[in-house]
């Protein structure tokens, strides 16, 4: 019998090298022992125990040499996204990266040359801007609006940023830190504006199996076929599962020419798979492995809505509704406070280290993305935490 998965079980994490709770007091000045990490995009529970098994099969065997013949892998990626996406993808478009940061730094390498604009939907995930920077390519930023408590854009406000160097789009669906799950249409919208400005677009989709009910996120792919010449997936294990220090993750590439190109690239850099990440991979793309993210979107279900419940009580904070991730995006701009004060209550009074919405681009200096990815007894700490420190605000 498979042992069902107890997301209330407390982890002692502290001196195992997590960067969540073991970095926590250097960068934000949260100490771990009564401090609560909500900020690194990771969570508090064991993953599935087929994954668990794939490691301890691994550590009897004890050698842990190069792998080889990747068919299995190949298979079980191709069967998750069938029988969990729709989305019959050819074995051949598929790459293996180190992790989706990786990924998006070879998709930029590949696909553009120093000097040339690439289009983040801002607010959003900070990793993408940094490999940008550091590349020597411009970071174009196309903020996005908030209407009715949720993002949504508008492409024709887009349309001055754009310049003849401007080559790609990197598009996070489901959206990190705002939650949203992009509708067929808004997809399709931002597909013709890649085709309208011969840009590649790199959809990171990392969070697709991330998703509450009464949604239901559509793969790129299949919102606009008509743009897979030009499109480039990116998938991975590492966030649905709990598994992200594996550092694996998947470009899928369907056009030929830019398959070669980025390939190319791959052997420039020597890039090879980790044994680890693949063997655990296989394991979580499968029928127990999906039994456990549905067992997981319940209880994250249940998160939410106390922590929504709870923040939204404060007089002038707003947590964005979640429709998908466990990234609880709270705007506290209805405080009147500018950021340094706010920041210093949730980190020096509430002993909270969240993410800064300023580090995600532009129209997040407002915000601070909560991790929600916990027992739920820490999850109602952390509420009533915030609830005390914006206590003369009620």
């Amino acid at each position: 019998m498979t042992p069902a998965p107890n997301f209330d079980e407390i982890i002692n994490r502290h001196g195992t090298h997590s960067v969540k709770w073991d970095m926590m007091e250097k960068l934000y000045g949260v100490s771990a022992a009564e401090g609560i990490a909500m900020w690194v995009a990771d969570m508090e529970f064991r993953p599935p125990h087929c994954v668990q098994k794939a490691v301890e099969d691994m550590a009897a065997h004890g050698l842990y040499g190069y792998y080889g013949d990747d068919r299995a892998y190949l298979e079980a990626i191709r069967w998750w996204m069938a029988h969990r996406h729709g989305w019959d993808v050819p074995a051949e478009a598929i790459f293996t990266t180190h992790g989706l940061v990786n990924g998006t730094a070879l998709c930029v390498d590949a696909f553009t040359a120093p000097g040339d604009g690439v289009v983040l939907m801002t607010p959003v995930y900070h990793a993408f801007a940094r490999v940008i920077r550091a590349a020597g390519r411009e970071v174009v930023e196309c903020p996005l609006k908030i209407e009715a408590g949720r993002y949504v854009f508008d492409t024709a406000d887009w349309e001055a940023r754009i310049t003849p160097r401007t080559k790609m789009f990197v598009l996070c669906s489901p959206h990190n830190p705002g939650g949203r799950v992009w509708s067929v249409a808004e997809l399709q919208a931002i597909a013709a504006f890649c085709e309208k400005h011969d840009l590649i677009l790199v959809s990171d989709e990392i969070h697709h199996d991330l998703i509450y009910p009464g949604q239901k996120h559509t793969l790129m792919p299949l919102a606009a076929p008509g743009i897979v010449d030009r499109l480039v997936v990116m998938s991975a294990t590492t966030k649905t599962f709990n598994i992200a220090g594996s550092h694996s993750g998947n470009v899928i590439v369907l056009n030929p020419e830019l398959r070669a190109r980025f390939a190319a690239r791959m052997n420039a850099m020597g890039i090879s798979a980790n044994s680890f990440g693949l063997f655990m991979a296989t394991a979580a793309y499968s029928a127990e492995g999906a039994a456990w993210v549905d067992a997981l979107m319940a209880y994250l279900d249940g998160n939410r809505r106390l922590f929504d419940e709870g923040v939204n009580a404060i007089p002038g904070l707003a947590s964005m509704n979640l429709e998908a991730t466990y990234l609880a995006w709270v705007d506290f701009s209805g405080t009147g406070m500018a950021p340094a004060e706010f920041i210093d209550r949730v980190e020096k009074g509430a002993k909270i280290a969240a993410n800064h919405g300023a580090s995600f681009g532009l129209g997040g200096d407002n915000f601070l993305r909560f991790n929600l990815a916990a027992p739920r007894v820490q999850v109602a700490e952390a509420v009533a935490r915030l609830q005390s420190a914006f206590a003369d605000l009620q």
